[in-house]
């Protein structure tokens, strides 16, 4: 039979281990408001879209990344770590032999059957798509917690914070500039201002002649642009350093964009992934819009 002290001693192990137990275990809601729970920190993460991996890189979790996909290029380590596929379209059977403990999916880019797939084989999906600035930074604090790296993502979330902040503050009483951003070329598409790229032009004093539009990424014409006549134009181009979406506009010598000289070249990798970047992005745009303001 055993003791009254060897019973305690017994049950404070227990508790102790059950209190271990408790603090390795890691869960943070999704932005699919699913709560996801990890028995520990995650060591072999798979980032499922371009904007994930930076996402998890910027959480301090980049060593823990085993896979990958097309496009992840950026930070530059990412570039060498091994790709399954595209965020369209994922090569399972890759995916599934690098033995992940953690898939960071996009809410609207993953194919749904194969997410499907990965969740029948018993794999934990955490997905992600901030569509504001405070999503980002959170996004960053909820990746951290998962992998264990809350120092390193907690800091680089809050640095990002602070620089939207003092964005938003010194561009607060800007004169207002009305402006189109082309998302794509053809068809031609832009965005409303539900989009985190609106808000990035609405946080630089920029009126969006399409942010009324009920799409978040509305297919227009070209037409509708010559009857908005915007103040600027600003494109992202299909390359880091390719502005030749802006030629077309240049023969319509009567929009106030071209009078003005107001066409403007953004690196889409700044503007269109919701990640850390997102403020030099906003910067730039920033940047172009009082370029704007003194062409006047």
């Amino acid at each position: 039979m055993i003791s009254s002290a060897a019973f305690v001693r017994l049950l404070a192990l227990l508790l102790i281990s059950a209190s271990t137990a408790y603090a390795a275990e890691r869960c943070a809601t999704d932005d699919m408001d699913r709560k996801v729970c990890l028995a520990s920190p995650a060591k072999r993460i798979a980032a499922l879209s371009p904007g994930a991996t930076e996402l998890v890189y910027a959480a301090g979790a980049g060593e823990q990344v085993v896979a990958v996909v097309s496009h992840s290029d950026y930070p530059a380590a990412a570039r060498q770590v091994r790709s399954v596929g595209s965020h369209t379209r994922l090569d399972l059977e890759a995916l599934v032999s690098l033995k992940p403990d953690l898939l960071i999916g996009w809410t609207t880019g993953n194919p749904q059957e194969q997410v499907d797939k990965l969740e029948a084989l018993g794999l934990t999906l955490f997905f992600i798509e901030p569509r504001d600035f405070e999503g980002v930074a959170t996004a960053i604090e909820r990746l951290a917690h998962l992998a264990g790296t809350e120092a390193e993502g907690g800091a680089v979330a809050g640095e990002f914070r602070k620089g939207i902040a003092d964005v938003a503050a010194r561009y607060e009483k800007a004169d207002p500039v009305t402006v189109f951003y082309q998302v794509w070329d053809e068809p031609l598409m832009t965005v409303n201002d539900e989009h985190l790229i609106g808000k990035v032009l609405a946080l630089c004093g920029g009126r969006n002649v399409f942010g009324g539009l009920d799409r978040l990424v509305p297919r227009i014409d070209t037409e509708a642009v010559l009857v908005s006549n915007p103040e600027a134009i600003i494109a992202g181009g299909m390359g880091e350093e390719n502005p030749q979406w802006l030629t077309p506009w240049r023969s319509f010598k009567d929009l106030k964009a071209v009078r003005q000289d107001n066409l403007f070249f953004i690196p889409p990798s700044l503007i269109q992934r919701p990640t850390p970047r997102l403020l030099e992005g906003s910067r730039a745009v920033c940047e172009k819009l009082e370029q704007a303001r003194a062409n006047r």
